[in-house]
Protein backbone atom coordinates (compact mmCIF):
# COMPACT_ATOMS: atom_id res chain seq x y z
CA UNK A 1 0.00 0.00 0.00
CA UNK A 2 1.62 3.22 -1.19
CA UNK A 3 0.76 6.86 -1.61
CA UNK A 4 1.69 10.36 -0.44
CA UNK A 5 2.18 11.29 3.19
CA UNK A 6 -1.00 11.69 5.30
CA UNK A 7 -3.20 10.26 2.54
CA UNK A 8 -4.86 7.96 5.10
CA UNK A 9 -3.23 4.59 4.38
CA UNK A 10 -2.66 3.56 8.00
CA UNK A 11 -6.10 4.74 9.12
CA UNK A 12 -8.00 2.65 6.56
CA UNK A 13 -5.82 -0.37 7.26
CA UNK A 14 -6.60 -0.06 10.97
CA UNK A 15 -10.35 0.33 10.43
CA UNK A 16 -10.67 -2.66 8.11
CA UNK A 17 -8.26 -5.13 9.70
CA UNK A 18 -7.64 -3.97 13.29
CA UNK A 19 -11.22 -3.01 14.23
CA UNK A 20 -10.50 0.63 14.98
CA UNK A 21 -13.32 3.16 14.81
CA UNK A 22 -12.80 6.02 12.35
CA UNK A 23 -12.60 8.61 15.13
CA UNK A 24 -9.83 6.62 16.82
CA UNK A 25 -7.51 6.93 13.82
CA UNK A 26 -7.48 10.70 13.38
CA UNK A 27 -4.39 11.20 15.56
CA UNK A 28 -2.25 8.40 14.17
CA UNK A 29 1.37 9.51 13.62
CA UNK A 30 2.91 9.25 10.16
CA UNK A 31 4.18 5.80 9.24
CA UNK A 32 7.96 5.49 9.40
CA UNK A 33 9.65 3.38 6.71
CA UNK A 34 7.69 0.18 5.94
CA UNK A 35 5.28 -1.33 8.46
CA UNK A 36 4.57 -4.98 7.78
CA UNK A 37 1.61 -6.81 9.24
CA UNK A 38 0.20 -10.25 8.61
CA UNK A 39 -3.58 -10.59 8.57
CA UNK A 40 -5.26 -13.98 8.77
CA UNK A 41 -8.25 -13.85 6.45
CA UNK A 42 -10.95 -16.52 6.13
CA UNK A 43 -8.89 -18.80 8.31
CA UNK A 44 -6.37 -20.12 5.82
CA UNK A 45 -5.37 -17.02 3.86
CA UNK A 46 -2.47 -14.98 5.17
CA UNK A 47 -2.41 -11.44 3.78
CA UNK A 48 0.95 -9.75 4.11
CA UNK A 49 0.24 -6.01 4.23
CA UNK A 50 3.05 -3.53 3.64
CA UNK A 51 2.17 0.01 4.68
CA UNK A 52 4.91 2.13 3.09
CA UNK A 53 5.68 5.39 4.83
CA UNK A 54 5.91 8.48 2.66
CA UNK A 55 8.75 10.57 4.02
CA UNK A 56 10.88 11.69 1.09
CA UNK A 57 14.06 9.83 2.07
CA UNK A 58 12.15 6.54 2.35
CA UNK A 59 10.23 7.10 -0.89
CA UNK A 60 13.48 7.69 -2.76
CA UNK A 61 14.81 4.36 -1.48
CA UNK A 62 11.65 2.51 -2.55
CA UNK A 63 12.37 3.30 -6.18
CA UNK A 64 16.17 2.96 -6.10
CA UNK A 65 18.13 0.80 -3.66
CA UNK A 66 15.04 -0.97 -2.23
CA UNK A 67 13.00 -1.32 -5.44
CA UNK A 68 13.51 -5.03 -6.00
CA UNK A 69 12.79 -5.82 -2.33
CA UNK A 70 9.65 -3.65 -2.21
CA UNK A 71 8.15 -4.48 -5.61
CA UNK A 72 8.97 -8.18 -6.10
CA UNK A 73 6.13 -10.73 -5.85
CA UNK A 74 3.44 -8.08 -5.34
CA UNK A 75 -0.03 -9.62 -5.68
CA UNK A 76 -1.87 -6.31 -5.31
CA UNK A 77 -0.63 -2.75 -5.19
CA UNK A 78 -2.99 -0.23 -3.59
CA UNK A 79 -2.14 3.39 -4.26
CA UNK A 80 -3.90 5.91 -2.00
CA UNK A 81 -4.35 9.50 -3.12
CA UNK A 82 -5.51 12.42 -0.97
CA UNK A 83 -8.18 14.17 -3.04
CA UNK A 84 -7.27 17.47 -1.31
CA UNK A 85 -3.52 17.06 -1.79
CA UNK A 86 -1.51 20.22 -2.45
CA UNK A 87 1.31 18.22 -4.06
CA UNK A 88 -0.59 16.59 -6.92
CA UNK A 89 2.37 16.58 -9.33
CA UNK A 90 4.61 14.86 -6.76
CA UNK A 91 1.86 12.33 -5.96
CA UNK A 92 1.41 11.43 -9.62
CA UNK A 93 5.17 11.17 -10.09
CA UNK A 94 5.25 8.66 -7.23
CA UNK A 95 2.43 6.72 -8.88
CA UNK A 96 4.31 6.70 -12.18
CA UNK A 97 7.41 5.29 -10.44
CA UNK A 98 5.25 2.57 -8.85
CA UNK A 99 4.04 1.52 -12.31
CA UNK A 100 7.60 1.48 -13.60
CA UNK A 101 8.78 -0.76 -10.74
CA UNK A 102 5.76 -3.06 -10.99
CA UNK A 103 6.41 -3.47 -14.71
CA UNK A 104 9.94 -4.57 -13.88
CA UNK A 105 9.41 -6.82 -10.85
CA UNK A 106 5.70 -7.85 -10.64
CA UNK A 107 4.11 -7.85 -14.08
CA UNK A 108 1.16 -9.96 -12.88
CA UNK A 109 0.23 -7.64 -10.01
CA UNK A 110 -3.29 -6.29 -9.70
CA UNK A 111 -3.60 -2.55 -9.30
CA UNK A 112 -6.06 -0.47 -7.30
CA UNK A 113 -6.22 3.25 -6.62
CA UNK A 114 -8.21 4.77 -3.77
CA UNK A 115 -9.05 8.45 -4.16
CA UNK A 116 -9.37 9.11 -0.46
CA UNK A 117 -10.93 11.71 1.86
CA UNK A 118 -13.83 12.22 -0.54
CA UNK A 119 -15.98 13.35 2.39
CA UNK A 120 -14.16 16.70 2.05
CA UNK A 121 -15.53 17.21 -1.46
CA UNK A 122 -18.99 18.80 -1.98
CA UNK A 123 -21.45 16.07 -3.06
CA UNK A 124 -22.21 17.72 -6.40
CA UNK A 125 -18.50 17.81 -7.26
CA UNK A 126 -17.55 14.26 -6.24
CA UNK A 127 -18.20 12.41 -9.49
CA UNK A 128 -16.57 15.06 -11.66
CA UNK A 129 -13.43 15.22 -9.56
CA UNK A 130 -13.19 11.45 -9.15
CA UNK A 131 -13.66 10.79 -12.87
CA UNK A 132 -10.94 13.31 -13.68
CA UNK A 133 -8.43 11.72 -11.32
CA UNK A 134 -9.31 8.12 -12.21
CA UNK A 135 -9.07 8.92 -15.93
CA UNK A 136 -5.59 10.30 -15.46
CA UNK A 137 -4.52 7.27 -13.43
CA UNK A 138 -5.87 4.86 -16.04
CA UNK A 139 -3.79 6.58 -18.71
CA UNK A 140 -0.67 6.50 -16.56
CA UNK A 141 -1.10 2.89 -15.39
CA UNK A 142 -0.59 1.22 -18.78
CA UNK A 143 0.05 -1.68 -19.35
CA UNK A 144 -1.73 -2.50 -16.07
CA UNK A 145 -5.48 -2.43 -15.69
CA UNK A 146 -6.35 -0.24 -12.72
CA UNK A 147 -9.52 -0.23 -10.64
CA UNK A 148 -10.29 3.07 -8.92
CA UNK A 149 -12.55 3.80 -5.96
CA UNK A 150 -13.54 6.96 -4.12
CA UNK A 151 -13.24 6.38 -0.38
CA UNK A 152 -13.55 7.96 3.05
CA UNK A 153 -13.09 6.56 6.55
CA UNK A 154 -16.36 8.27 7.47
CA UNK A 155 -18.43 6.45 4.84
CA UNK A 156 -19.15 2.90 3.77
CA UNK A 157 -17.17 3.48 0.56
CA UNK A 158 -14.11 2.12 2.36
CA UNK A 159 -15.78 -1.29 2.67
CA UNK A 160 -16.76 -1.34 -0.98
CA UNK A 161 -13.18 -0.74 -2.07
CA UNK A 162 -11.58 -3.22 0.29
CA UNK A 163 -14.17 -5.91 -0.43
CA UNK A 164 -13.21 -5.65 -4.11
CA UNK A 165 -9.50 -5.76 -3.28
CA UNK A 166 -9.79 -8.82 -1.06
CA UNK A 167 -12.20 -10.52 -3.47
CA UNK A 168 -9.51 -10.28 -6.14
CA UNK A 169 -7.22 -12.34 -3.87
CA UNK A 170 -9.70 -15.06 -2.88
CA UNK A 171 -8.98 -18.28 -4.78
CA UNK A 172 -11.93 -19.81 -6.66
CA UNK A 173 -14.21 -16.89 -5.82
CA UNK A 174 -16.60 -17.90 -8.60
CA UNK A 175 -16.96 -21.38 -7.10
CA UNK A 176 -18.02 -19.84 -3.79
CA UNK A 177 -20.63 -17.75 -5.59
CA UNK A 178 -21.95 -20.82 -7.45
CA UNK A 179 -22.53 -22.63 -4.16
CA UNK A 180 -24.13 -19.54 -2.62
CA UNK A 181 -26.51 -19.31 -5.57
CA UNK A 182 -27.47 -22.97 -5.24
CA UNK A 183 -28.07 -22.44 -1.52
CA UNK A 184 -30.21 -19.34 -2.21
CA UNK A 185 -32.35 -21.17 -4.75
CA UNK A 186 -32.76 -24.24 -2.54
CA UNK A 187 -34.07 -22.34 0.49
CA UNK A 188 -36.21 -19.85 -1.46
CA UNK A 189 -34.17 -16.77 -0.50
CA UNK A 190 -33.97 -13.58 -2.54
CA UNK A 191 -30.38 -12.72 -1.67
CA UNK A 192 -27.47 -14.26 0.23
CA UNK A 193 -24.31 -12.38 1.31
CA UNK A 194 -21.20 -13.98 2.82
CA UNK A 195 -19.06 -11.81 5.12
CA UNK A 196 -15.59 -12.49 6.49
CA UNK A 197 -15.96 -12.68 10.26
CA UNK A 198 -13.19 -10.39 11.51
CA UNK A 199 -13.23 -7.59 8.91
CA UNK A 200 -16.89 -8.01 7.88
CA UNK A 201 -15.90 -7.50 4.27
CA UNK A 202 -18.27 -8.88 1.66
CA UNK A 203 -16.58 -12.03 0.32
CA UNK A 204 -19.33 -13.08 -2.05
CA UNK A 205 -23.00 -12.40 -2.72
CA UNK A 206 -25.74 -13.60 -5.01
CA UNK A 207 -29.15 -12.15 -5.85
CA UNK A 208 -32.16 -13.74 -7.50
CA UNK A 209 -33.39 -10.52 -9.11
CA UNK A 210 -31.34 -7.31 -9.01
CA UNK A 211 -34.45 -5.21 -9.56
CA UNK A 212 -35.80 -6.31 -6.17
CA UNK A 213 -33.17 -4.19 -4.40
CA UNK A 214 -32.70 -0.63 -5.61
CA UNK A 215 -29.72 0.28 -3.43
CA UNK A 216 -26.58 -0.67 -5.38
CA UNK A 217 -24.39 0.24 -2.38
CA UNK A 218 -26.21 -1.99 0.09
CA UNK A 219 -23.36 -4.48 0.57
CA UNK A 220 -20.84 -1.96 1.86
CA UNK A 221 -23.53 -0.21 3.92
CA UNK A 222 -24.44 -3.48 5.60
CA UNK A 223 -20.73 -4.20 6.22
CA UNK A 224 -20.26 -0.82 7.86
CA UNK A 225 -23.43 -0.85 9.96
CA UNK A 226 -23.13 -4.41 11.22
CA UNK A 227 -19.41 -4.14 11.95
CA UNK A 228 -20.04 -1.05 14.08
CA UNK A 229 -22.79 -2.93 15.91
CA UNK A 230 -20.50 -5.95 16.31
CA UNK A 231 -17.76 -3.76 17.81
CA UNK A 232 -20.31 -2.21 20.20
CA UNK A 233 -21.30 -5.70 21.32
CA UNK A 234 -17.66 -6.60 21.92
CA UNK A 235 -17.06 -3.45 23.99
CA UNK A 236 -20.12 -4.37 26.03
CA UNK A 237 -18.71 -7.82 26.78
CA UNK A 238 -21.02 -9.73 24.44
CA UNK A 239 -20.61 -11.44 21.08
CA UNK A 240 -22.83 -11.07 18.02
CA UNK A 241 -24.16 -14.52 17.17
CA UNK A 242 -27.25 -13.75 15.15
CA UNK A 243 -29.75 -11.03 14.37
CA UNK A 244 -33.11 -10.93 12.62
CA UNK A 245 -35.02 -8.06 11.03
CA UNK A 246 -38.65 -8.51 9.95
CA UNK A 247 -40.97 -6.05 8.23
CA UNK A 248 -43.74 -6.04 5.66
CA UNK A 249 -41.32 -6.17 2.72
CA UNK A 250 -38.60 -8.64 3.71
CA UNK A 251 -37.07 -10.86 6.39
CA UNK A 252 -33.32 -10.66 7.09
CA UNK A 253 -31.37 -13.34 8.93
CA UNK A 254 -27.77 -12.61 9.96
CA UNK A 255 -26.04 -15.61 11.51
CA UNK A 256 -22.58 -16.82 12.42
CA UNK A 257 -21.98 -19.32 9.66
CA UNK A 258 -18.69 -21.12 9.22
CA UNK A 259 -15.72 -20.74 11.53
CA UNK A 260 -14.61 -17.61 9.68
CA UNK A 261 -17.78 -16.13 8.18
CA UNK A 262 -21.21 -14.66 8.80
CA UNK A 263 -24.06 -15.11 6.36
CA UNK A 264 -26.95 -12.77 5.65
CA UNK A 265 -30.05 -14.34 4.10
CA UNK A 266 -32.85 -12.13 2.74
CA UNK A 267 -36.30 -13.54 1.99
CA UNK A 268 -39.28 -11.68 0.50
CA UNK A 269 -41.73 -14.54 -0.05
CA UNK A 270 -44.19 -14.55 2.90
CA UNK A 271 -44.61 -18.31 2.48
CA UNK A 272 -40.95 -18.97 3.32
CA UNK A 273 -41.07 -20.13 6.94
CA UNK A 274 -38.79 -18.31 9.41
CA UNK A 275 -37.92 -21.41 11.43
CA UNK A 276 -37.18 -23.34 8.24
CA UNK A 277 -34.82 -20.61 7.03
CA UNK A 278 -32.87 -20.66 10.29
CA UNK A 279 -32.66 -24.47 10.16
CA UNK A 280 -31.47 -24.35 6.55
CA UNK A 281 -28.71 -21.91 7.49
CA UNK A 282 -27.58 -24.19 10.28
CA UNK A 283 -27.67 -27.26 8.04
CA UNK A 284 -25.57 -25.55 5.36
CA UNK A 285 -22.75 -24.64 7.74
CA UNK A 286 -20.81 -27.90 7.43
CA UNK A 287 -20.94 -27.85 3.64
CA UNK A 288 -19.64 -24.28 3.38
CA UNK A 289 -17.02 -24.87 6.06
CA UNK A 290 -15.53 -27.66 3.96
CA UNK A 291 -15.86 -25.62 0.76
CA UNK A 292 -14.13 -22.52 2.14
CA UNK A 293 -11.35 -24.56 3.74
CA UNK A 294 -10.77 -26.32 0.41
CA UNK A 295 -10.63 -23.18 -1.74
CA UNK A 296 -8.37 -21.23 0.64
CA UNK A 297 -5.80 -23.94 1.36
Amino acid sequence: MMGPRSAGKTSMNSIIFANFLAQDTTKFPSTISVQRSSVRFMGNLNLSLWDCGSQKNFVDEYFTTQSEHIFSNVAVLIFVLDVKSKTVDEDLEQFSKCIECLSKFSKQSKLFALVHKMDLVPPKEKNRIFEGISGQLQTMSQPFKITCFQTSIWEETLYRAWSAIVYSLVPNAELIKEHLTEFMNTIGAEEVILFEKASFLDISHTTRNEETFKDTHRYERISNIVKMFKLSCTKGGTQLKSMQVHNSKFNAFLHEFTQNTYVLVITVDPEVNTAATILNIQNATTHFDKLLNAVTE
